[in-house]
């Protein structure tokens, strides 16, 4: 099975690789996947996606994100800079990267757990 069908399968985002609420819910609650938060760490520090890992967009290395699961899921406040940080992790060939276009502005907006 390739990577291509896994995210597919997990994922139905379209070309603009972003996820939405449900999807990323039902991910994070079946372990299928690392979320990465590119805020700076003093709005990390407000309140995160359960299991997010900080890297700041300011110092984002994308050769430094995580593997181990079939996805990543960039989040940042509004969705600004995870559709940056995004974009630095394709340009660098990583098809396994997604971002949350709502931000946590959004997850909280939906309910979405906070750590």
């Amino acid at each position: 099975m390739s990577l291509t069908s896994i995210l597919k399968g997990l994922f139905s985002s379209g070309p603009d690789l972003t996820v939405c609420f449900s999807e990323l819910n039902t991910a994070l609650a079946e372990g299928r996947v690392h979320v990465v938060d590119v805020r700076e760490p003093h709005e990390f520090a407000t309140g995160s996606v359960p299991g997010a890992i900080n890297m700041p967009l300011s110092v984002f290395n994308s050769a430094r994100l995580p593997a181990g699961k079939p996805v990543v899921v960039l989040i940042c406040q509004a969705g600004m800079r995870s559709g940056r940080a995004l974009s630095q992790a394709v340009k660098a060939g990583r098809g396994d990267v997604r971002h949350y276009a709502g931000g946590m502005a959004g997850w909280r907006r939906e309910g979405g757990k906070i750590a």
